[in-house]
Parts: structure tokens; sequence; C-alpha cells
């Protein structure tokens, strides 16, 4: 069940607040909502799970493009943490998240007990941009949920051994079917604001450099297009007491209740619980 606060310019901001433990706050992908968290949710124990809808997606208001940034995500993301009434929350941050989550590391560090990242890192592979640049904001050519999820096992370079309903799954969390076929469930104008801030993006290892104490995870999609193995590999290197799991079959990015993504996760709550 969904609820709201209020940013401080008066956007109406999602989320859902369940379980009890060690609080996690879930931040999703770029396009996406609280449904990334769907699959993994059950199967973690011993943690207050939250997830966000940013600004512009889900439920939460569409507030205009100029709004749709990492740091606005950030302060959202940090002020929900203040209408919990919680000092400090570890983040696993899918995609985007990721770069939310590692922006809070640099700007609000002690908010943060850890950070584990999906399939994410400071370095963003042009191909991987350049098929988010070609979807984004744009509703797909598919006109029902069926003929969606029937293109998607094609459409999804990189993934296989995935259940056969999670596809059907997948397009009832990320589009609305309509007389006039499928439409996108987000801002139209995050598009532009994509676009813009991320057309010859520069790599941002200050931005990984700040989780430096930080209990860190990664989970790495063995066929990602976004995260390459080579940036992996410095991650590891600059952080070699990095939680990592390479997650077969997967591209950008992983369901996260894959065998390897869930003792990622595992091993990470209990490296926070200390």
């Amino acid at each position: 069940m969904m609820e709201f606060f209020t940013a401080d310019d008066g956007a109406k901001i999602a989320y859902s607040d369940s379980g009890s433990g060690i609080p996690i706050l879930a931040l999703s992908g770029l396009t996406r909502n609280t449904h990334d968290y769907d699959y993994v949710a059950p199967h973690l124990k011993g943690v207050r799970f939250i997830c966000m809808d940013y600004r512009g997606r889900g439920e939460s208001d569409w507030s205009g493009g100029d709004t749709y940034t990492v740091p606005r995500e950030a302060a959202d993301a940090l002020q929900l943490l203040d209408h919990l009434g919680l000092e400090k929350a570890a983040i696993l941050g899918t995609s985007r998240g990721g770069l939310v989550g590692m922006f809070i590391a640099l700007t609000a560090k002690d908010r943060l007990t850890g950070l584990a990242l999906n399939d994410i890192g400071p370095v963003l592979e042009e191909e991987g941009l350049n098929k988010i640049f070609d979807y984004i904001g744009r509703n797909p050519a598919a006109k029902s949920y069926a003929e969606m999820a029937e293109k998607l096992p094609e459409a999804m370079i990189g993934f296989d051994k995935v259940p056969p309903n999670r596809w059907a799954m997948e397009v009832r969390h990320h589009y609305v079917e309509t007389e006039d076929g499928l439409k996108i469930n987000y801002d139209p104008a995050l598009r532009e604001a994509f676009i813009g801030a991320f057309k010859g993006l520069e790599p941002a290892w200050p931005l990984f450099e700040a989780t430096e104490g930080l209990p860190l995870a990664l989970i790495h999609g063995v066929n990602s297009d976004l995260l390459s193995d080579a940036t992996a590999e410095e991650m590891q290197r600059r952080r070699p007491d990095m939680i990592y799991a390479r997650v077969a079959d997967r591209a950008h990015i992983p369901f996260l209740d894959e065998p390897e993504a869930l003792a990622a996760l595992e091993a990470w709550i209990e490296r926070i619980k200390g």
C-alpha cells in the first residue's frame, strides 16, 4: 500500500514502508517505480524495506523536467527519511537509484549505513546509454500487455532463463493499457531531462570514492551493456572489500531475486548489522 509525503517544493512523493529491522531505502531505475523491488522484497529478512517512487514516476507527482535530476531525487530521498524519523538508512539502488545513492554518499554520507548497487557504476557505457536514449519518453508500438509480453523475450537481449510469467508482470509494472495501445506510466518530460544530463557524460569516480567506509555491494548482470567488466574490475580494485556478484543470464538490469543477487544482498545486510 502506497503512502505519501510532501517534499519541500510541494511535490507529493509516494512510498511504501513494510517490515521491521534495519532500514533499507530502495531506489528504482530511471523510468521505473517501486515495482522494481517486488521480486526481491519477499526474500529480505530482518529489514524495514522502504521503496520510493521518484517524482514524475509511479504514483508521485509530475513536477516538470527541470526537477528530474539526481540531486533533486537525492533530496527527496533524504526528506523521506526525515518524514519517517530515520536518522540513517542503507540504500539499495537499481541503475539510476545507484547514482542517487552515490550522490548521497558524496553529499550526506552521515545519513547512510551502506550502499548496494544494482548494475550501475561511475562509468556508463555508450551502448547502454544509447539504448535508453532510444526508448525513454516514448510509447511502445505494442497495443496490449499480451503483445508486449510476447515481444520482450526477443527484445531483451542478454536475458535468458527468465521465469515464464516474469515478462507478463513486467509489462504491467511499466505500462498502462489503453484503447489506443500501451502508454508509458511516467512523465514524458523525463526524456529531455535525461538526454540533457547524460549526453557526453564523463566518468564519475569521485561519486564512487565517496562510498569509502560504507558497507558496499555490487550486483552485475553478466551481459550488461551499461556497466562494463572493466568498470566493475576497477570498482573492485578501489574497494577490495566490496561484495561483488555476477548474475548469469542477465543484462541491464538483474531482477534481484536471482541466487547470486540474493546471496550478495544477504552478505551486505549482515555487514551492515555488524
